[in-house]
């Protein structure tokens, strides 16, 4: 019976577990969580949503109090167009994020940054060029364009030296996705290293309707892997969400993906930037307790706890001091929102908003528990304790679980601690 561990991605002259731990921002997918499946032979990712206001946290930096102080006058005002990101100061904090993370990189394997096309920032090309090439400037192994369909990115990296030697790859969730990318990247004269397969059981925000359930990644995987033979392109597929076992991942070795990224079953690990009392909530989750809602600004449907703090939650807009959502006009569905809920409230302290969240403070504050459809799982992934809590596992026994598990076997801590 096959193991994970009997195959490999090759990517390059670099010859890799086939893991990719996936990217999930504001610090969720930590240095540490990057650093351990770097070490492990695999791919690591940080994420680059929200980077000023993480250096803040890790570096004591200032980003957050420096720009509410500047903008602090239009706190008040419903019109965020004034309110910028300088672009200095963006590209020095993901430099500070990256080369950070980089300088600590031990192990032969990678270390990749997330970036989200839909972190618009009030001004959409300019802030994702600027971290885009300050990433590269800063050692990445690879970047992985996330959340949107990343037409013009390449085109926003192609003059940078790095463009040709540091690893790109895309995440899609349907054929046509990666088609429309291939065909306005083609003047890159560069395809991208690897491509990311994203099925709808995926954590986060998804690429797909409200009709999710209708889809499968295995059908999308298949789909995407016969085009790319038709066409000739050796681009290697990873299969990402839903891949909940080591088994899970060997099918989809054994039809075709060179590798699999996972990472609900690395939220609760000791690495993972989630604080340790909303481990507990993730490990605590049933089934009915995961939805899939519209309340995210960005468009997309998004995958949560149903108790996340966030829903519901009519906390006034903090644009001034964060404001990573706001359009080209500095626009924010969230901001349209709030607006509604306070005229239609007046007087009231503390409003409610049901449609839509502040999804900048929200995530900053750890109050928007997305999550993978298998969250429910794993409290089957560890061991419940006296005090009816559940004990956190290491990313190394979560990454050897995946390499070496066969028959949806999952190994329990105390299996990893006795050596067995």
């Amino acid at each position: 019976m096959k193991r994970v561990d009997d195959f490999r991605l090759q990517l390059g002259k670099h010859n890799l577990v086939p893991i990719m731990v996936g990217g999930m921002g504001v610090d969720i997918s930590t240095a540490a969580l990057s650093l351990e499946a770097a070490r492990l032979g695999g791919i690591g990712h940080i994420s680059d949503a929200m980077v000023p206001t993480v250096t803040d946290r890790r570096f004591n930096t200032k980003y957050v109090k420096d720009k509410l102080k500047q903008y602090k006058f239009n706190v008040a005002n419903s019109d965020k167009s004034v309110v910028q990101f300088d672009l200095g100061l963006l590209a020095e904090a993901t430099r500070m994020h990256v080369s950070s993370t980089m300088n600590a990189k031990r192990g032969n394997g990678l270390v990749f940054i997330n970036c989200m096309e839909k972190l618009t920032m009030n001004s959409p090309k300019d802030t994702l060029r600027v971290r885009l090439h300050a990433a590269l400037d800063a050692g990445i192994d690879g970047i992985t364009l996330a959340a949107g369909l990343h037409l013009g990115s390449f085109a926003l990296m192609q003059d940078h030296p790095r463009f040709h030697d540091a690893k790109l790859g895309i995440i899609v969730s349907s054929l046509r996705a990666l088609q429309l990318f291939l065909k306005k990247s083609a003047r890159s004269q560069r395809l991208p290293d690897y491509v990311v397969v994203e099925g709808p059981l995926a954590g986060g925000h998804l690429g797909f309707g409200m009709d999710w359930a209708k889809y499968d990644l295995a059908t999308i995987t298949v789909e995407i892997r016969d085009w790319l033979l038709e066409q000739q392109l050796n681009i290697p597929l990873i299969a990402a969400g839903g891949v909940f076992t080591g088994s899970d991942a060997v099918g989809f070795l054994e039809m075709g993906a060179a590798a699999v990224q996972v990472a609900t079953r690395f939220t609760v690990t000791d690495e993972c930037g989630l604080p340790d009392k909303i481990k507990q909530e993730y490990f605590k989750a049933d089934e009915d307790d995961i939805e899939v809602n519209e309340i995210s600004p960005t468009g997309y449907p998004m995958r949560m706890i149903k108790s996340s703090p966030a829903i519901g939650d009519g906390i006034r807009p903090n644009c001034e001091a964060y404001g990573y959502l706001l359009d080209a006009k500095g626009n924010c569905a969230y901001i349209e929102a709030y607006n509604r809920e306070v005229a239609a409230h007046p007087g009231e302290k503390r409003i409610k908003v049901w449609d839509k969240t502040c999804l900048c403070t929200q995530m900053r504050n750890f109050d928007c528990w997305t999550c993978g459809q298998n969250t429910y799982r794993l409290k089957d992934t560890t061991l419940q304790q006296a005090d009816g809590s559940y004990q956190l596992l290491t990313a190394e026994h979560v990454f050897h679980d995946y390499q070496y598990s066969t028959n949806q076997q999952i190994a329990l801590p105390q299996a990893l601690l006795s050596g067995v």
